[in-house]
């Protein structure tokens, strides 16, 4: 816009929506954890998309029975990354004649972009935003979905109190995570040793930080006590599949070459031990990854 053709208020009118949208802009910015900004900014992400799992076809069946509604859902998908879970959702029979609109909200300029690259679907639309600062109306959502995104709320009482202004009546937020389970094999319970004591107090998901989100008040004035379920599975893995997926944590990725050079030296000698692996297929190199998946949800009252 070339202000000198425009008249003094509409320049005022200019300047201060310029203004808001910077204020705007940096305040979501100081919301979300500097590990995350840094650990899943521009150049990460592709390699995010890549190396971690999807959601097993069975918890997915369990969400869409989150809503009684029979009707296409209204979705509100915060902390939608580069569109693995929105992906699985809309692969999926339950779920793919099963959403109204969905709209993914994403903090991480990185991860929309591969987003807008890898989801595919005119019901399906991508914003910047954050756990308290959606930009969805009042009274629209269905359903919330968060997946592998939430322990990185830095307000529990906030984020509560914006999940129960967006949501209708009936509606409920699902909140769900994959992590490797360490009891599944020796090798896992060494690998989650290697990466962790890089974690520096970054909020895990493993830590129940979370947790504190159902005792706030914001919580309990709007949502019933949560339900939790979990599954317990195997994937497939490879020497690369595994290390690029330690490799994608944010608090890896932010590593100095050197450090990070040593974590990858160190998995790969905890593959080559394989502490309890139990092959799929020893001459292509395939064996079992013990992994779960946890799911919490909260209803609204």
């Amino acid at each position: 816009m070339i202000l000198g053709l425009v008249s003094l208020p509409a320049q005022r009118f200019v300047f201060a929506s310029s203004a808001l949208s910077l204020r705007l802009s940096r305040t979501m910015a100081t919301n979300v954890h500097v590990i995350a900004q840094t650990g899943f900014g521009t150049g990460t992400n592709e390699l995010y998309d890549r190396a971690r799992p999807s959601y097993p076809t069975e918890c997915l069946s369990y969400i869409r029975q989150v809503s009684k509604n029979t009707a296409p859902l209204n979705i509100v998908e915060i902390g939608a990354g580069t569109g693995i879970s929105t992906r699985a959702l809309l692969a999926h029979p339950e779920w793919a004649t099963s959403i109204a609109t969905l709209r993914a909200v994403e903090p991480s300029d990185g991860m929309r972009d591969v987003w807008t690259k890898t989801v595919s679907d005119n019901r399906c639309t991508i914003a910047k935003g954050t756990f308290d600062n959606t930009g969805v109306e009042d009274g629209w959502a269905d359903l919330i979905i968060i997946a592998q995104a939430f322990h990185w709320c830095p307000d529990y009482g906030k984020a509560s109190a914006e999940f129960a202004r967006i949501l209708k009546k009936d509606g409920a937020v699902v909140f769900m995570w994959n992590l490797e389970d360490r009891n599944g094999a020796g090798w896992v319970a060494q690998l989650r040793d290697c990466i962790e004591v890089h974690e520096k107090g970054t909020p895990q998901f493993r830590l129940n930080l979370w947790r504190q989100t159902f005792s706030t008040p914001e919580y309990i004035s709007s949502f019933n006590p949560q339900e939790e379920t979990e599954w317990a599975y195997h994937l497939l893995a490879t020497e690369k599949i595994v290390t690029d997926r330690a490799q994608s944590k944010s608090y890896i990725t932010v590593l100095p070459p050197d450090e990070k050079a040593k974590v990858l030296e160190d998995l790969k000698g905890i593959l080559a031990r394989g502490d309890g692996r139990v092959w799929i297929n020893k001459e292509e190199g395939t064996y079992q990854y013990p992994y779960k998946t946890y799911v919490v949800v909260s209803r609204k009252k």
